[in-house]
């Protein structure tokens, strides 16, 4: 009997494609096989001493013990305002533009939780993270998409954006109400300029649509690129929200500590439904958080030479092996198209030969959407030793085929 009671909202979500390779690596792991792994966007890195030292100095004293703030401790919502006008020049509420969350990704999920209807449309360019899309179908919403086109220097290609765009919200019924955007891009890498932006929130003014807006590798630029928000654009909190994360910028991954702020009338929403659903995170690591934000920032510079660094040398040495890879402007990852000699092997398949051949890790490009096939995601989490072994291991298992 109990058998024959269908969970509708678990049916909406695919086969999560990336089990099938942390299947492979656990199974290698347990047999004491060494993975070199580029698979997941989890940085290696200590979180820097003075972050961790408040976190200590705060977890001894008793009233940081009980619940917190399900919407962030004022202090911390605060900072996140203050480092918004440092970095962008814009000014926030702390009170009404400001929601802490357990990471950008748990943020993300709330938001569309508090805002969504049934039936709902949102519009994701693909290949895309996958939570961008399947929070929506979580939440019984549908998701259009379109592919992300861009040019050799990992730049949108703004125009067929926006023809893509244009032609979604006509051409489908109900007509969408969210358009997510997410740059500096996970998985592709590629960027955008404020004068994407500028036209974005002009085109959400007339068409009538909400923007969400990503940009949780803000801080992890290269070269003279420099990440832009939407909320330097004039008008832009009328239609927009934007989520950021502690998790890369202060190897803070697994503390869990995110934001989202912008438009009031959303904010109020997750605030609400957050206070429903949560007591908030742990006091400690929200203070902790605080000085992260309003410290010294030499932390951010040496974290971010570090990924540089090891771009380059990984660039260097897959050329060696074989492998082609071309350079980003910002994230902590290399979008690659996989080599000529097994691109009939397709994303998957040759995630799973590389790591079983290899001993090397990769995200199939599959896993972000069909727009991902043939391509792989290579995160920068092996220190350079080891992103040299690898070139070793790959250059020979090339030879193969």
């Amino acid at each position: 009997m109990f058998d024959e009671i269908e969970f509708d909202k678990i049916k909406r979500l695919p086969k999560y494609i990336f089990s099938a390779i942390n299947e492979i690596k656990y199974d290698m792991r347990v047999k004491g096989i060494d993975v070199i792994d580029f698979s997941m966007g989890n940085p290696d890195g200590a979180t820097p001493k003075h972050i961790i030292d408040k976190l200590c100095e705060s977890a001894k004293k008793p009233k940081n013990q009980g619940y917190s703030v399900s919407k962030g401790i004022y202090k911390l919502r605060l900072a996140c305002a203050s480092w918004y006008k440092r970095r962008f020049d814009v000014t926030l509420d702390p009170d009404m533009e400001v929601c802490v969350g357990m990471g950008s990704k748990e943020v993300f999920v709330h938001l569309v939780q508090a805002i969504t209807n049934f039936g709902d449309n949102a519009i994701v360019p693909s290949p895309c993270y996958p939570i961008h899309h399947y929070a929506f179908n979580i939440n019984g919403a549908n998701v259009l998409t379109f592919p992300l086109e861009y040019n050799e220097n990992y730049e949108v290609n703004e125009d067929a954006f926006f023809a893509h765009l244009e032609h979604a919200l006509q051409e489908n019924f109900p007509k969408a109400k969210f358009v997510v955007v997410n740059f500096p891009h996970n998985p592709t890498t590629v960027v955008a300029y404020k004068s994407f932006y500028e036209r974005l929130v002009k085109l959400a003014k007339k068409e009538r649509f909400y923007i969400i807006s990503d940009i949780a590798y803000a801080e992890l630029c290269f070269g003279e690129f420099k990440t832009a928000s939407i909320f330097e654009v004039k008008g832009a909190k009328d239609v927009a929200v934007e989520t950021y994360t502690l998790s890369k910028t202060y190897n803070m991954a697994g503390w869990r500590i995110g934001f989202v702020v912008g438009n009031k009338k959303i904010i109020e929403a997750v605030q609400k439904i957050k206070g429903w659903i949560d007591y908030g995170i742990y006091t400690p690591l929200q203070v902790a958080a605080t000085v992260a934000l309003d410290g010294d920032q030499t932390c951010v510079d040496e974290i971010k030479a570090k990924y540089e660094k090891r771009m380059h040398v990984m660039i260097e040495c897959f050329k060696r092996a074989g492998w082609e890879l071309e350079m980003p402007k910002a994230s902590m990852f290399i979008w690659a198209k996989i080599p000529d000699k097994v691109a009939h092997l397709g994303s998957l398949e040759f995630c799973k030969r590389v790591l079983q051949e290899a001993n090397i890790a990769f995200s199939p490009g599959i896993g972000f959407g069909p727009a991902g096939e043939g391509y792989v995601r290579i995160a920068l989490i092996e220190n350079e030793k080891r992103i040299r072994y690898a070139a070793k291991n790959l250059k020979e298992f090339l030879k193969k085929f």
